[in-house]
């Protein structure tokens, strides 16, 4: 039998992602050209760098979320093994569905983290072309955002099947009572 409260625990974490990864595809980092008079050149202004903090942030509790459902399931590494039937064979698809999804959020909040805080270094003098001012690109954290959540419901639905195929614990206990048989 599953667990609610450790089910309640991970899609909470997966919520908190999710809401990190919104507010850093929200608040990812914009760039201005400023001409400075005095010097006579050009260079790139950026804002706030907040995005970074929230995407790792959604990174972080995107992995504790996913260990904590590995660790409790074994990975399938350890244990006993599963009893036959379409929740094994669910929990496995499941499984290999869920590393994916969450491989993918990853490497998009990964990506977006190191790339937001990425930041162009170099000025021109008036005369020259303006410098790249180079940011990331709009929807990075919002696909990273999309596949936590895809992470989550898959994860929940990975680890019902896998509580359902361990076969889950006997409410009753065993039974306490003679066995009744043929007396010879």
């Amino acid at each position: 039998m599953a667990s609610k409260l450790l089910m309640v625990i991970v899609f909470v974490l997966d919520l908190i992602a999710f809401g990190l990864a919104v507010a850093a595809e929200q608040r990812r980092s914009t760039a201005k050209i400023i001409n400075d008079p005095n010097m006579d050149y050009n260079y790139c202004f950026y804002d706030s760098d907040i995005a970074t903090g929230y995407g790792v942030g959604a990174f972080l509790f995107l992995a504790v979320s996913q260990g904590i459902i590995m660790v409790v399931s074994r990975c399938f590494c350890c244990g006993k093994a599963l009893n036959p039937g379409g929740s094994r064979a669910c929990a496995v698809i499941l499984f290999v569905i869920c590393w994916l999804t969450f491989l993918i959020a990853e490497l998009c909040l990964f990506a977006g983290s190191v790339r937001n805080a990425y930041h162009t270094r170099y000025r021109t003098f008036y005369g020259d072309s303006p410098p790249s001012c180079q940011t990331l690109r709009k929807g990075v954290f919002g696909a990273g955002a999309a596949f936590i959540l895809f992470t989550g419901i898959v994860s929940e639905f990975y680890y019902v099947s896998y509580s359902k195929a361990r076969g889950g614990y006997n409410h009753y206990g065993p039974e306490a009572g003679l066995g009744m048989g043929t007396y010879n």
